[in-house]
């Protein structure tokens, strides 16, 4: 039977890429012929050169994500084959049947020490991230913007809150973290993530406006364009921060919404300590990281030079104080640690449960 797995491999993979590499040359035939991708828009009758390109490129952006996640999952399989007809054949060499008794054993024990390892660390986790509900900084993700973003956006956004979720698991002392205004297309977004309805995390459909009604005063809204600067958190305090991809589209959003709901408003300090390249604001989660990373270190310098890449940094340290270049949670760039979020996730008891199960397939 193994033998049959690994002579279908070739043939596996070539159909594999065969249907992904059709499926980017559809997408690149549409993209090449505005009448078609204006026909597969949805009936969009009407759309300018402009609007029809970018619906162009995310049909060739959709088409390559799938050859990706199709290659990423041969590999895998293609990994467990090996290691276990790997295990197989050194098995094989082991004339007394004996040794191969003890390492059989052996491999069991060292098993079973893997998953109590990650049985206690996921037990820790959530013993912190409790704690954190109870008595953390209050952040809240403000997502009343998801009629504003595409698709992609809002599934950028979703990835962002993720890793948001798994930096706070990973903090000794995480913050309390908010989910307000979820509903719509970025809740159905969110509740495809794995292990979303586990998080330990407060999810609530109502504004933070109406969720949090009886602490209004306490209510901070984080904008670029706000006069106040942050010196410090405060843990009486509720720090909002907007849930919005491509900013450059909505300047100012955050900040008129804040005033019309008459709520304080601040920025971060990144100007009185490094000075920003050409992008001037921050994704989501980068926001959540520098003020964990503050909580924890109570220094904003090594939190901005821990969290922002340094691509986005001029280099020296800012003198003038220019804090122009604060952040809010928006960003265009919102794919841009997509891949890297889901490897460092390890952030749901769905996701522990699966990686332990996975381990015991893999080695039996």
């Amino acid at each position: 039977m193994e033998m049959k797995g690994a002579a279908e491999e070739p043939a596996t993979a070539a159909a594999a890429t065969t249907a992904t590499d059709g499926a980017i040359v559809n997408a690149q035939m549409e993209a090449a012929d505005p009448k078609t991708t204006e026909d597969s828009g949805g009936g969009q009758a009407g759309l300018s050169k402009r609007a029809q390109k970018k619906l162009a490129k995310q049909k060739i952006y959709e088409a390559k994500k799938a050859e990706k996640k199709a290659e990423k999952k041969e590999n895998r399989r293609l990994h467990k084959e090996r290691m276990r007809n790997d295990w197989e054949a050194k098995l094989s060499k082991v004339a007394s049947e004996e040794e191969k008794t003890k390492m059989i054993e052996s491999r069991r024990a060292l098993r079973q020490e893997r998953m109590d390892k990650r049985a206690q660390e996921r037990e820790e986790k959530i013993q912190r991230l409790t704690q954190g509900k109870l008595h953390g900084q209050n952040i809240v993700i403000d997502l009343e913007f998801g009629h504003l973003m595409n698709p992609t956006e809002v599934t950028s956004l979703a990835q962002q809150i993720m890793y948001c979720y798994a930096v706070n698991g990973r903090c000794s002392s995480p913050g309390h973290l908010w989910l307000t205004g979820c509903e719509g297309k970025m809740d159905s977004q969110l509740k495809r993530l794995p292990g979303f309805n586990k998080w330990i995390i407060e999810k609530e459909s109502r504004s933070y406006i109406e969720a949090l009604k009886d602490q209004k005063e306490n209510l901070v809204y984080l904008t670029a364009d706000a006069e106040t600067i942050l010196e410090d958190l405060d843990p009486k305090k509720i720090y909002i921060i907007g849930g919005l991809v491509d900013r450059n589209r909505w300047k100012g959003i955050t900040m008129k919404k804040a005033q019309e709901q008459g709520i304080q408003t601040a920025k971060l300090p990144i100007g009185s300590y490094l000075k920003m390249s050409s992008s001037q604001v921050l994704t989501v989660n980068q926001v959540v990281e520098i003020l964990l990373k503050f909580l924890e270190l109570r220094d904003w310098k090594t939190a901005f030079f821990q969290v922002i890449p340094q691509r986005k940094r001029c280099g020296a340290q800012a003198q003038s104080g220019e804090n122009g270049n604060e952040v809010e949670g928006e960003d265009n760039e919102g794919g841009e640690n997509l891949l890297e979020s889901q490897k460092k996730m390890k952030m749901s008891e769905t996701d522990s449960e699966a990686s332990v199960e996975k381990v015991e397939s893999d080695e039996n």
